[in-house]
């Protein structure tokens, strides 16, 4: 997939967000967690993340149903971006929603742990 492309569709992620991602983006925007700046669905090499601290090498990565069913491509995903020093942090849609607290709480701490 060419730059472009990429681009392209990191801005329609952006525009079409689950309600999960929409929960964790309105607690992550703005610098809400430890003064920690967020982006969104924003390009790391051929993928595009969720979320991702820059300055503590974070990803946090939201994942649905059809996860279960990539489990191959999102090890490979994984690797690459720890290869690249990230650390990466998965949770589910339905702990995000019903869990909101604990999920920014490990957040927090993976954050803490990377400085």
């Amino acid at each position: 997939m060419n730059s472009r492309t990429l681009r392209d569709r990191a801005r329609r992620l952006r525009r079409e967000m689950t309600d999960a991602e929409r929960r964790l983006w309105s607690r992550l925007r703005k610098r809400q967690v430890l003064e920690c700046g967020f982006r969104r669905q924003f390009q790391l090499g051929t993928y595009i993340v969720d979320f991702v601290c820059l300055e503590r090498c974070l990803v946090v990565e939201v994942d649905g149903g059809r996860h279960a069913e990539q489990e191959d491509y999102d090890r490979a995903r994984t690797d690459w971006l720890e290869q690249q020093g990230y650390r990466v942090l998965r949770f589910w849609n339905d702990a995000v929603l019903t869990e909101t607290d604990a999920v920014i709480a490990s957040i927090a701490e993976a954050l803490n742990s990377g400085s």
